[in-house]
């Protein structure tokens, strides 16, 4: 189909920000076209949510200059869809087309049927014999192959604001994963200057406007998706991918959020325009009911179970209104708490992989300085004048918890490994039944490794202090007070590597050198894993191989 206005590159490129940048891409896929050469395609590719026999497709087409993200207008066109088992797509195993239109955002999303497991595909978009990058997915092993391996990138808090994303740059360099796992925090919802690095904003958002209808959250989702390291990670694995608070609004509740105030509308409709753009933008599938938990199978070897912490959660507690431990209060609701304890209960995988965005860890802050508790509280959702819960995440949520846990206990369910985000700093953890009681008799239910942020600011940029200087001694009284505590590292930014075998599940930490440049090197910091069997964190000799 033919554009109904002539296709102007240069105009294009300046409107859409993208003009001088090149996308990074991987080795394996030099020499394709990339996201910032190819306007028809300047968001990039992306995979998804692989099964055995299939995977997700996404890409968003700009058929004239006019149809740019959130406005609404623009030709409904017919966009070709192509699978390879090689690069050069010499061996085309599936391929056919999909309309797109303005009702969608122009954003194509193709679910990939008849594919062999365990297997590495090469996929493009054409638009009027335009094509797109090329991007690289892989399947997911049959239910029940043996397998050896399963080794994913960990990431969460990526804003835009606070910094590059050279975090994703080093893990799309990377040709050992077999996918990606992003556990909240995809985006950021403020204005300019409503959370930038330390206070300063390093890239202005658009809009620059809080985002608080459709074609708001539309520009936003297409600007994220302009950064070239974001697109190059996106085109070299598949994602696995769920939501926290800031995809809607900085601590959502079933009910509203913190930042949603009376003069900014009907709280349904903003949360109905966010979840339509995330659904139309993000290379996931939507349930029958409209959730977005699910579930994944990697072989015998991991079932990883992806939460919703937000949709149906009760509101946060206050110092003075709520009790966390009240049993009416719920952070997952009853059904999807009935599909957590079946799934995990019900599997015959090995490891028990559950994708968690807000950290079920309980945390005790009475050993911690003054000085550092409204920075703690900021990362922790703790309310000012209370210590005794981290009232955004499980921790203001006790009975939920305890559920969960018993329920772990009583049905002798092992190696079940929480991979968690949300708190812009880096934890390992035993998962006690009973903290209280954890130093004498060791209760540990499960384990949760927490990554830390992409951008987000973390303690020492609330503290605005060097790194490694004053949040050293809030770490010191946080492993005072909490001996299932096995890492804290609350001032680095990055991603950790989370691998999977039969023996164990390790996790590496690493954190990039400057948020602040696009260009900033990575280096290891820790490794920790948990052996089979065994509930425990340990320390590891180093990062995989």
């Amino acid at each position: 189909m033919t554009p109904t206005t002539p296709f102007d590159r240069r105009v294009f490129l300046k409107s859409s920000a993208v003009a001088g940048g090149a996308l990074l891409v991987p080795a394996a896929l030099a020499g394709t076209a990339n996201a910032a050469a190819v306007p028809q395609f300047a968001h990039g590719v992306a995979s998804g949510d692989p099964l055995p026999d299939g995977v997700l497709l996404w890409t968003r087409v700009t058929p004239t200059p006019e149809s740019a993200p959130g406005s609404g207008v623009g030709p409904a066109v017919e966009v070709r869809w192509e699978v390879a088992t090689d690069s050069a797509f010499a061996s085309v195993v599936r391929s056919g087309a999909v309309q797109t239109g303005p009702d969608r955002d122009h954003t194509v999303k193709v679910a990939v049927a008849g594919l062999s497991p365990a297997t590495t595909y090469f996929y493009r978009f054409t638009l009027d014999g335009v094509r797109s990058s090329t991007g690289r997915t892989r399947t997911a092993p049959s239910v029940n192959a043996d397998v050896s391996k399963l080794r994913l990138g960990l990431v969460s808090c990526s804003n835009w604001q606070a910094g590059y994303f050279s975090a994703y740059r080093h893990l799309a360099a990377r040709t050992d994963l077999d996918g990606v796992l992003h556990v909240g925090d995809y985006l950021y919802e403020y204005q300019v200057g409503g959370f930038g690095a330390r206070g300063v904003t390093i890239r202005p958002h658009q809009p620059a406007t809080e985002v608080l209808t459709l074609a708001d959250y539309r520009r936003r989702h297409a600007q994220y998706k302009t950064d070239p390291d974001l697109t190059a990670l996106h085109a070299a694995q598949p994602w696995f991918i769920t939501w926290d608070d800031h995809e809607y609004a900085n601590d959502t509740w079933s009910g509203g959020a913190d930042n949603h105030q009376p003069n900014e509308g009907d709280w349904n409709a903003r949360k109905a325009a966010a979840r339509q753009a995330y659904f139309e933008w993000m290379p996931v599938r939507q349930g029958p009911g409209g959730e977005i938990y699910r579930r994944f199978r990697w072989g015998r070897l991991a079932e990883l179970s992806l939460l919703d912490l937000r949709s149906y959660r009760s509101k946060q507690t206050t110092p003075s209104s709520g009790d966390p431990a009240d049993p009416s209060r719920t952070i997952t609701g009853d059904a999807q708490m009935d599909w957590l304890k079946g799934g995990l209960a019900g599997t015959d995988a090995k490891w028990k992989l559950v994708g968690n965005s807000v950290m079920i860890t309980p945390i005790s802050l009475g050993n911690v300085e003054s000085r550092f508790l409204e920075s703690l509280g900021s990362l922790l959702g703790l309310p000012i004048g209370s210590v005794a819960a981290n009232a955004d995440a499980w921790d203001g949520y006790t009975a939920d918890r305890q559920e969960l846990l018993g329920h772990l206990k009583d049905n002798r369910v092992k190696n079940t490994v929480f991979l968690t985000g949300d708190i812009h700093s880096s934890w390992g953890a035993d998962i006690p039944l009973d903290r209280s009681s954890y130093w004498w008799n060791g209760n540990s239910v499960a384990t949760e490794f927490v990554t830390t942020s992409v951008t987000s600011d973390n303690i020492d940029d609330l503290l605005k202090v060097d790194p490694r200087t004053l949040s050293v001694a809030a770490e010191t009284a946080l492993y005072a007070g909490n001996w299932h505590l096995k890492y804290i590292e609350l001032d680095s930014h990055g991603y950790s590597v989370v691998d999977v075998n039969p023996q164990r599940v390790q996790t590496d930490w690493y954190y990039v050198a400057d948020r602040l440049s696009p260009t900033s090197g990575v280096k290891y910091a820790k490794s920790l894993a948990t052996a089979d069997g065994t509930q425990k964190v340990k320390s590891a000799t180093g990062p995989v191989a």
